[in-house]
This record gives C-alpha cells, structure tokens and sequence, in this order.
C-alpha cells in the first residue's frame, strides 16, 4: 500500500489553509445567543424587581403625624335641576353654604370639594358654585360624574 504524501496546512485534510490563496479564519462573533439570555434576565429582573422593594424589613418609628389610614377629607356639594344647593346631603343656602365651607377650610386647607350637578343646571350656577369654594380657601375642587350606560 502506498501512502500519499500529505502537509499539515492543506484544507483537503481539515486543517488551516496556511499561505496564498486559502480561507482565512471566520472572525464575526455570532451575538444571536447573548441577546437571547440578555433578554430573559431583563424579563426576570422586571418581574423581580417591585418583589424585593418590599421585602426589606425595618424597624420604623412611631408619630401620630400623617397616618397613611387617614382617608382624604371632602366634602359634597350638589346642585339639583331645580337650582336647590345640598352640602353633604343637606340642604342650604348659598349664605350658609359660604359659612359651613369657610369652616370646613379652617378644619384642613387639604379639604376636597366634590361637586355634583344635575345636567341641566346651568355652566354659570356651577361656576358661581366653585367661586364661593374658592372664596373659602378650598381650591381642591371635583367634578362627580356617572359612567354612560353600556350598550348590550
């Protein structure tokens, strides 16, 4: 049997091409992978991270200032079709409606006037409505609506 004579660089036999004219060795890094795993972690440390916010535990002082169980303090205001003025589910008068605001402005500036009115009550009542809660100090002023029937 005759052997045929074989070099260590020639691409016949698997091996590198050494020399002119031979392939040169694949240099691009193929990324497709790492972004893959980069974005599983992004996707883990999104779910995770509002998890770990609260698992700290300490041992916090105790005031009796601005308790997170205080709920917002408002008072309801509405005026009805006929121009009648409720405060709190109680009828008044817009002098005695003046009154009782000034007082509830001097109880906490914080205080929330939501206001209620009928549809057909005109634009001019309602701003005239939210200048005597101005007026009283209270500037936090909402307007209370219903959501539009469903449709089947």
């Amino acid at each position: 049997m005759a052997f045929g004579r074989t070099s260590l660089g020639s691409t016949a036999t698997g091996g590198r091409a050494i020399g002119a004219g031979g392939q040169r060795p694949l240099s691009d890094i193929n990324v497709t992978p790492l972004v893959d795993v980069m974005l599983v972690l992004l996707v883990i440390f999104i779910i995770t991270a509002p998890l770990m916010a609260s698992s700290i535990r300490l041992d916090l002082p105790r005031t009796d200032a601005g308790q997170p169980t205080d709920t917002p303090k408002f008072v309801s205001l509405s005026v009805d079709a006929a121009g009648r003025l409720f405060l709190n589910d109680q009828p008044v008068t817009a002098e005695e409606l003046a009154a009782r605001l000034q007082k509830a402005a001097a109880d906490s500036r914080d205080t929330e006037v939501q206001l209620r009115a009928d549809q057909t009550v005109p634009y001019g009542k309602v701003v005239e409505l939210m200048g005597i809660a101005n007026k009283a100090g209270l500037s936090r002023i909402g307007f209370v609506t219903e959501a539009p029937a469903r449709k089947p």
